[in-house]
């Protein structure tokens, strides 16, 4: 297995000595980056593995440069930010971004986030085959089958939706907006409480414990996603 690549946009000299750091310290290769525009060319020359952006860039929003960057590449891209609220959680990840942490942050928080990451990209191999699964869960997407520890599990045609799209993404986080736009439209994206039920359905018939989910994980306030190990 080849070393994955990371490119660092931060304009905080301290805060990409710390990532250097320890992203090194794991043996990643790091290029960083102290603008929008110098992380979008080195986003596009060196073919990173994962993309760690800063929202708070001197020549550009992030959210502008998560759009652009959406433009010619799929690679996972994890903000930082010091925007804490819940608005700009969504915009990021509406925009494109897979994951978002708030500063401060420690490292083996970020350290996580980027495993997932990085099995995310391997679970979009499982995508194209039709088979996704985490841990106990199988989602066969070509014949609209549902395991749980090798028993079938029969959904209805929403929380089968609603599911198959969480499976498409796995590990990305998905808004609340966007999720509803998918399984229900967009003239349904204001409607919150169609997915709160559904959701909640779809854990009682997969999660052994439904108040504390294995499979089916919150964001609060932003939206789920589906686990990946």
């Amino acid at each position: 297995m080849t070393t994955p690549t990371i490119v660092v946009i931060e304009d905080e000299k301290q805060t990409r000595h710390f990532l250097r750091l320890s992203l090194e310290a794991e043996s990643y290769h790091v290029f960083d980056a102290d603008s929008g525009n110098a992380g979008l060319k080195a986003a596009a020359t060196r073919k990173p593995d994962i993309v760690i952006l800063d929202l708070g860039l001197p020549d550009m929003d992030g959210v502008d440069a998560v759009k652009q960057l959406r433009e010619w590449s799929n690679v996972p891209v994890i903000i930082l930010s010091a925007r804490s609220g819940e608005t700009e959680k969504i915009a990021a990840l509406d925009a494109g971004a897979d994951d978002y942490l708030t500063k401060p942050f420690g490292a083996g928080e970020l350290l996580a986030r980027i495993r997932v990451a990085l099995r995310r990209t391997i679970s979009s191999e499982q995508t194209e085959s039709g088979i996704v699964s985490v841990a106990d869960l199988a989602i066969d997407l070509v014949h609209r089958k549902i395991t749980v520890a090798g028993e079938e599990v029969h959904l209805t045609p929403i929380e089968y939706r609603l599911l198959s799209v969480l499976a498409k993404y796995t590990g990305k986080v998905l808004t609340h907006r966007f999720l509803l736009k998918e399984v229900w439209g967009p003239n349904q994206v204001d409607n919150a409480h169609y997915l709160r039920i559904y959701m909640s359905q779809l854990r009682h018939k997969l999660e052994k414990e439904p108040i504390r989910p294995r499979y089916i994980l919150t964001e609060a306030g932003v939206g789920y996603r589906l686990a990946v190990e």
